[in-house]
């Protein structure tokens, strides 16, 4: 190996300038790269989070009754009663919103009367056996409807159900239903054995009336999606909105949902002639899901064509060098094949010697890598590249110096030793 590395290493003394613009060329990409490819994962991560519903027979249609009256619930009941009658509806409810509506609703629960105290006292719930929850409310016929899944306890049962309160003001409940993360937080010691407990929670936390966990759900997401581990913390209140705003939710079968959506507008706006909702008003649960993410698969792609683009004219540079030096020694290399090199051994020279470029380059990268990612984490709050990246990216690299390379190498194994003779 060292008598077939040192002719290597003194013709790359003879080019060192070239090789090392090709050096410094691979390890900016390996670390555009490897940060690339994980700020990538990261963005998939975000918009392949799971939302907890059945998301292909979910629809969704947003009313805004601005002259309700002081009982919206009634004529939401109303509606609510027509809609279920469609053809195709197998369940629907009212709700007060979704995961990833942006349209949050946050409370706080606590597990005594004097973690409460702690809280309300230290104005933060950031007191043990105290936790913050984004809060969902709806009708009867909201779990079948949103096609939440119990993992423990039971569904809410119709002398649990309340009427909401105006705008501004908490309700307190006798019963909700959790998430399973939202349960770990509450009670960390006994996570599976919650239902039955107490938590003071919303207006509770203020009345000292406790509310009871009857149930916990495997997944259900907050409205938006945060970046402090508690996208999980859920609750499910069972209170029926009384507002202005409504909005309800059909389910059916994937095929049917524009069909449902059509035959739910036409049939709310009959129900008030005044009313003015719009196909804009209605839409799938898949459709909203896609423009709330629309931002990062928007990052994805355009973070994809550039690391694509960036990897392309790498590999183009390796390439055309290794065709430049193959054109430059035609000779040299007649010489060798006179004196008895294979057209193996030539093309394991090219090889090594790109192996030798590209591989110091990606270990310069895996250090550049380390640095763009401390400055993007102190400028853009991005999280700390894990380890396993960098070895990943400077292997991809080592791999595609030596798929680019083949070529040429390749051309100059073919070169045969009568070149030798001839004249310079």
């Amino acid at each position: 190996m060292t008598m077939q590395l040192q002719p290597i290493l003194a013709s790359l003394k003879h080019h060192k300038l070239t090789a090392l613009l090709l050096m410094l060329q691979v390890a900016f990409t390996c670390a555009i790269i490897t940060n690339a490819v994980f700020l990538i994962a990261q963005r998939i991560q975000r918009v392949t989070t799971l939302s907890g519903l059945d998301e292909n027979t979910l629809s969704l249609v947003n009313v805004d009754d601005l002259d309700a009256g002081a009982n919206p619930l009634a004529l939401h009941k109303a509606d609510l009663a027509m809609l279920r009658r469609l053809d195709g509806v197998k369940s629907a409810a009212l709700i007060s919103n979704v995961p990833f509506s942006h349209s949050e609703h946050g409370s706080g629960g606590c597990t005594s009367l004097a973690a409460a105290q702690a809280a309300m006292k230290a104005n933060s719930l950031k007191v043990p056996g105290c936790a913050g929850a984004d809060v969902y409310v709806g009708t009867p016929g909201t779990f079948r409807t949103l096609g939440l899944k119990l993992v423990a306890g039971r569904e809410f049962e119709a002398g649990d159900y309340v009427p909401g309160k105006p705008p501004g003001q908490a309700e307190t409940v006798s019963a909700m239903i959790v998430t399973r993360d939202y349960a770990r937080r509450l009670y960390p010691e006994h996570p599976d054995h919650v239902v039955g407990r107490d938590v003071y929670f919303g207006g509770g936390l203020m009345s000292g009336q406790p509310t009871r966990i009857v149930g916990v759900v495997a997944h259900l997401h907050k409205a938006n999606v945060s970046d402090d581990g508690s996208d999980e913390q859920s609750a499910l209140l069972p209170v029926e909105p009384n507002e202005g705003r409504a909005l309800f939710a059909l389910r059916s079968e994937p095929s049917q949902r524009s069909k449902v959506m059509e035959e739910a507008v036409a049939t709310l706006n009959k129900n008030k002639p005044n009313r003015q909702i719009s196909t804009d008003d209605a839409q799938t649960y898949t459709r909203m899901r896609e423009d709330y993410f629309r931002g990062d698969t928007t990052m994805i792609r355009l973070l994809l064509a550039s690391a694509l683009g960036l990897l392309f004219v790498t590999a183009l540079g390796i390439a055309g060098l290794a065709s430049f030096w193959v054109q430059q020694r035609t000779r040299t290399i007649g010489i060798r094949r006179a004196i008895g090199a294979s057209r193996g051994n030539i093309l394991h020279y090219f090889q090594t010697e790109n192996f030798l470029i590209v591989g110091a380059g990606a270990m310069l990268g895996m250090l550049l890598a380390i640095a763009l990612n401390l400055w993007l984490m102190r400028h853009y709050e991005l999280p700390r590249l894990p380890w396993f990246y960098l070895p990943v990216g400077a292997l991809a690299l080592c791999l595609l110096g030596q798929l680019a390379v083949l070529a040429p190498a390749r051309r100059a194994a073919r070169v045969p030793p009568v070149v030798a003779t001839r004249s310079v």
